[in-house]
């Protein structure tokens, strides 16, 4: 026979040691455990106490591998001393890198004229006669001898 009233006392007096949100959970989780404990063995009031503190022991270790989830208007500081919020701080999928853009632009000033003819076609979708073909071949295998002979 299952001592309810037993389990209630002793989950009560552990509910206490969770957050206030959470009390209720945690005591019904005590008491749950201590019924199926108790239906399989004897159980003392020191057994009880005991799987009472592991169960508030497994609501704080799993309470804290939880990941915390932060809020977008949270500040942060954006490393040059000031805080802003950090939705400010995101990513714009749609602005242009400028590191990267002043690359390209300097590659394409030491790219060869006849290269960037054929590229402004290839995007306007025109298609390309057999000789600019060749040139774009000849050129794409001129490039990755050189970037093979740079990794050795």
């Amino acid at each position: 026979m299952l001592n309810w009233q037993a389990f209630t006392e002793i989950a009560d007096r552990f509910q206490v040691k969770a957050r206030y949100q959470d009390r209720e959970d945690l005591r019904q989780d005590i008491i749950v455990r201590l019924a199926e404990l108790a239906s399989t063995r004897e159980l003392n009031e020191v057994s009880m106490l005991r799987v009472a503190s592991f169960v508030a022991m497994e609501y704080w270790r799993d309470l804290l591998r939880m990941p915390s989830i932060g809020s977008l208007n949270d500040e942060v500081d954006d490393g040059e001393g000031d805080s802003i919020e950090l939705y400010q701080a995101l990513a714009d999928d749609k602005a242009i890198d400028l590191d990267e853009w002043l690359d390209c632009k300097r590659w394409l000033r030491g790219c060869p004229r006849r290269l960037v003819q054929i590229a402004y076609k290839t995007v306007s979708g025109k298609a390309l006669k057999p000789k600019d073909r060749m040139y774009l071949s000849r050129y794409r295998q001129k490039e990755l001898a050189k970037a093979q002979k740079a990794l050795l």
